[in-house]
């Protein structure tokens, strides 16, 4: 009854037009989205207060606890998920993104172990041709629906300009490294996402692929080896209107700003995926906790830098650091820049209303 009564709470809040002020604490908890300890969730537990008081917009889910080294997180199996995401949503007036790191080979994170199906790599997958993408991005999109995940951070889209790549050719993420041929592996896994009810995240902004080096452990600069070959995924992908969200890329490339990193930087995420790309969806950043952010800037800087540059959603995995208070804490960093004039409503309805016209599009 509660989602009855969630999804006619978000029809009025999209037929009743621009967000309004003083709506502002809902419009900032829209743009968080946090990471959690915990196979299930009470009235007690944090995200469930984030979630009512505060309007978070989003959860993601891990199968293992990085900083504990465990893998007791929030995936046990398909039974305890699915309450899990339910009882999740039950709390939430705007309906959640319930999201997950499912890209299939090393990246999945609903493992056989838990009763869930598994699919080959990105590369596997492009390199045995159409039939066999479509196949696994419906398996995908297919598992994740049936336990009520609504959000896939997937495909990836770097070109695999460097197969040795630590964090994504190493690990066979890319589709392949021919931009073209990996834009159109991702289209069809995008597809199939879409066809089973799953939104999509194209991932990493503005491309990873030549990096030598994995931004989870500091600044990762692509300066030298980064090409505009790698924004045609983006592109064709972008072109073709079916692109949900985009994830960036906590990679620094001179080339295109001097100074900042992809998701801190207003002229790679305004200048060059909004305004030269003409994206006007959602745009998330990757984890904030990851450390070429969280050890180069404080949480402050950071965040007041990413929303700037253009993103709506600041992710906080929680997973690399732990912070049970993490959205509480970034809802009232957000909040503060507002109320102080440094960061203007108008921005925050912008990524407000972006959002909503995404949600719209959820299932419910």
């Amino acid at each position: 009854m509660r989602t009855f009564f969630a999804a006619l709470t978000l029809l009025s809040i999209l037929l009743s037009g621009p967000a309004r002020a003083a709506d502002l604490d809902v419009m900032i908890g829209q743009m968080l989205m946090a990471g959690f300890r915990g196979f299930t969730v009470n009235e007690d537990s944090a995200v469930i207060r984030d979630i009512r008081d505060r309007g978070l917009g989003g959860v993601i889910l891990f199968d293992r606890d990085v900083l504990l080294g465990s893998g007791r997180r929030n995936i046990r199996s398909k039974e305890q998920v699915a309450k899990l995401i339910r009882d999740l949503q039950s709390h939430a007036e705007i309906p959640l993104f319930v999201a997950v790191d499912q890209e299939g080979g090393n990246v999945q994170r609903l493992k056989r172990g838990y009763g869930f199906l598994e699919t080959p790599s990105a590369a596997d997958i492009c390199a045995a041709g159409e039939f066999n993408v479509r196949t696994a991005g419906y398996m995908v999109g297919s598992t994740l629906a049936s336990v009520g995940f609504n959000l896939d951070f997937a495909p990836v889209v770097d070109v695999n300009v460097n197969p040795d790549s630590p964090a994504i050719g190493g690990l066979g993420r890319s589709f392949s490294g021919d931009p073209r041929q990996a834009a159109f592996c991702a289209r069809v896994f995008m597809e199939e996402l879409h066809r089973a009810g799953v939104l999509s995240c194209l991932k990493h902004f503005p491309g990873h692929g030549s990096a030598g080096s994995d931004s989870h452990a500091g600044l990762t600069d692509v300066t030298g080896t980064w090409s505009e070959a790698e924004l045609i995924p983006y592109r064709e992908l972008i072109g073709s209107g079916k692109t949900d969200m985009i994830m960036t890329a906590h990679i620094f490339n001179a080339k295109l700003d001097p100074d900042y990193p992809a998701t801190l930087s207003k002229k790679v995420v305004t200048g060059l995926l909004r305004e030269k790309l003409g994206f006007d969806g959602v745009v998330i950043t990757d984890d904030m906790d990851m450390g070429a952010i969280a050890d180069e800037y404080g949480r402050k800087e950071a965040i007041r830098r990413a929303i700037e540059a253009g993103a709506d959603i600041l992710l906080f995995g929680n997973n690399l650091s732990y912070d049970r208070r993490i959205a509480e804490k970034a809802h009232a960093i957000i909040h503060e820049l507002v109320d102080g004039g440094i960061i203007p409503l108008s921005r925050i309805e912008t990524s407000y209303n972006r959002i909503m016209r995404l949600k719209q599009s959820l299932k419910q």
